[in-house]
Parts: structure tokens; sequence; C-alpha cells
């Protein structure tokens, strides 16, 4: 017997990375010496403490209970008192931060808590692919709102005036920007809380890159008048080598943060005590903790930028985050020459398309690789390209 799938999957096609990754494994086990260099999934470790602190947290009386739906509230208050340092933002741990398993599934929460069939987001081209196939998934109806070098990839918000935004709910925003490393700006945020003021549109900024090759830290809410438009997505993944642990926040003002834990009340249990006791850790780490592995990245980022030149692209050195976003040659086809390099050279590098219309001629590398794994596609390239 054959039961129907429901109709929404028919709106969303497997995850990219999801069904890429299955040939990359496929060529790998057949003996291949495949280099991804396409996945932001951190390869460094997490600091000692924090590894410490889960280890410990193990053993504590109670840690293998149900938690809050909310967190601890210490985790809520390093979260608090991490904002205050880090952004200069002021969050009542009490009310304005909820603890996610991961932030990714923030972006399930927040569309559930706020859309209805029928509803429209504005969603960056290129951007993150998940904001549009849970906005699909919700039964809304993306919006494209486009971004470009010419423009720095910020939004135009003259062409976001003439467009009909009588039906949009949600507007997500991603800085630094992911894939192409725009910094963003108070300045920007500031033009971006007064659209969503005068269209009543929810402003949520997706913000999990802001410590990597990054020296100015930004989060929208700094912005005066954020927390009556505005949210914040944050994760532990990025900054401190903790991708696995599913560890994120989503930061507001309370009754944007009640709407969204109603959600996440219903779709999970609490996050294990362990995981939390060591987020706590990472939040309180010192500064040189930052220096350190941004050390790391920038002589991986400069061996990247050797390699793209070597495919004759071009690139932006001032770019933030763990991705070298570069731009092929005038009429290359990114989908064609990634699979290429990747049957000939054993090379796997992200195309572009990927995450929009925008993103078509351009290939994202991942600074997730060791340098000498960058040096050996290198060779590579050099030997066979």
């Amino acid at each position: 017997m054959s039961v129907q799938t429901a109709k929404r999957l028919e709106t969303v096609e497997e995850y990219y990375f999801s069904k890429k990754l299955r040939e990359v494994r496929g060529l790998a086990a057949s003996g291949k010496p495949i280099l991804n260099m396409a996945i932001g999934s951190p390869d460094l470790d997490p600091p000692v403490e924090v590894v410490q602190a889960i280890q410990d947290g193990v053993m504590m009386n109670g840690a293998h209970k149900y938690q809050s739906y909310q967190g601890l509230p210490e985790l809520r208050l390093a979260i608090s008192d991490f904002y205050n340092d880090k952004y200069e933002v002021t969050l009542n741990p009490n009310d304005e931060i909820l603890p996610l398993i991961g932030s990714k599934e923030g972006i399930m929460h927040i569309s559930l808590a706020y859309l209805n069939e029928g509803d429209e987001v504005l969603i960056p081209n290129p951007g993150y692919p998940t904001y549009t196939s849970v906005t699909k998934l919700v039964g809304a109806k993306p919006i494209f709102y486009d971004l470009n070098a010419e423009n720095d990839w910020e939004p135009d918000f003259d062409s976001l005036l003439k467009m009909d935004l009588s039906k949009v709910k949600i507007m997500w925003v991603n800085y630094p920007h992911m894939p192409t490393g725009a910094s963003g700006s108070t300045q920007m945020f500031a033009k971006m809380i007064d659209f969503a003021k005068k269209h009543s549109i929810l402003l949520v900024n997706d913000n999990p890159y802001s410590f990597i090759l990054n020296e100015e830290p930004v989060s929208i809410l700094s912005v005066d008048g954020a927390k009556e438009v505005a949210l914040e997505l944050n994760s532990l993944s990025k900054t401190f080598n903790m991708a696995g642990w599913r560890v994120g926040m989503v930061s507001g003002n309370a009754k944007k943060i009640e709407a969204i834990l109603k959600v996440k009340s219903n779709m999970d249990s609490g996050m294990f005590q362990g995981i939390q006791k060591g987020a706590i850790a990472a939040l309180k780490i010192s500064d040189s903790w930052y220096e350190n592995m941004n050390s790391i990245y920038k002589e991986r980022r400069e061996l990247i930028w050797n390699l793209a030149t070597q495919l004759g692209c071009t690139y932006d050195k001032e770019a933030k985050g763990m991705f070298v976003w570069a731009k092929l040659p005038e009429g290359v086809d990114a989908i064609p020459f990634i699979d290429r390099i990747l049957y000939e050279n054993d090379i796997f590098i992200a195309p572009g398309d990927i995450f929009g219309s925008n993103g078509k001629g351009y290939i994202r590398f991942s600074l997730c690789v060791t340098t000498e794994n960058i040096i050996e596609a290198t060779k590579r390239l050099q030997v066979k390209a």
C-alpha cells in the first residue's frame, strides 16, 4: 500500500548539499581522494574549557532529565552578558532570549509562529536556501529581493519600495552575509528597521558569522527601535566550532519571543543540560579565542585567494565570514565547472547557483579546510586544470 505524501513536499526539493554529498561520499567510497571545499562545517576543535564543561555537566544531578523549553536560566544570562559585551545590546534574560537547538530550527519556529498560508516573505537573492524551503513548507510565498555586487550585496530600498508589499509578513536578512561575505552596517540596519516599521514587516537577521574574520561585530538589535520590529538569530556553531552541538538562540522583545516559544514547546523537549553547560562556558571565553581562530582562517583565506586566482576568479578581499565568494570568468557556468573539477581533480566546490539566480557565475569556497588540503588542491589544479 502506498500512502500519498503531503502536498507541501511538492513545493521543495531535497537540500542541495544533502543530495550532492551522497554523490561525493560515493566517489570517496570508490577510492577517489576527494577534497571537500564546499561545506561550512568547522574542522577546528571547540575551546578546551567548553569540552570540559560538557563533560562535567554530564555528571551533574538531573543532567539526563527533560530540560526547560526556555533553557537554563544561567544560559540565558550568559547570552545576555555576551550580547551586552560584544554588541552593546541589552537583553532581558528572563523573556527576551530563547535558546534553540541550532538556529536553523529557529527559521522554522519563527515561520510557524507568524506565517499563514498565502502570506509573503522577502528573501535575499543570493541567500541561504532554507529561508525559501521553510517558507514554502508552511504554505507562504517567497518573494526574492536582489542583492548584487554593484550595491555591495545590500538591499536596494528604492526597488523594494516599488514592490507590492501588502502581503509581506517577514523579511529575512543575513549579515555578515552568506554566501557573499558582505559585512552590512548599522546604517543599513537602520534603513531596514525604518522600512519594516512603515510596512508592518517582521525583520529577522540571521547572524552566525559575526566573529569570523570580522573586527566589528554588529547586531541589528543595537539600532534604536529595532526591538519593535526585529528579531535576531545567532549560533555557537561557527564562532566556537560547535556545529554538531546544535546551540543557537533567538533574541527580541518579550512578546515575539513568547510567540516563538508557543511553537518550540510543542516541537522539542529542551536542550541536553550538558550541552547547555558547554554553551555557557563558550559564551564566557576570553577574546584570545577569537584572535587565535581568526589567525588560522586568515592563513587559509590567503591560500584560497591564490587558488581562486589560479582558476581565473575575482573576489572581494574585504568580505567577512568563513567563505570566499568568487566570480568566475565571464560566460563560465558554475555547475558544469564545479562538476568538471570534482570528477577530474577530485575537489568539491559549491556552485553559486544554489543560493539563488544572482549567484550564477560564482563559486563558494569554505575556510573549513586545512592548509595542507588547500595546498594539495592548488597542486592538483596546476597539474590537471
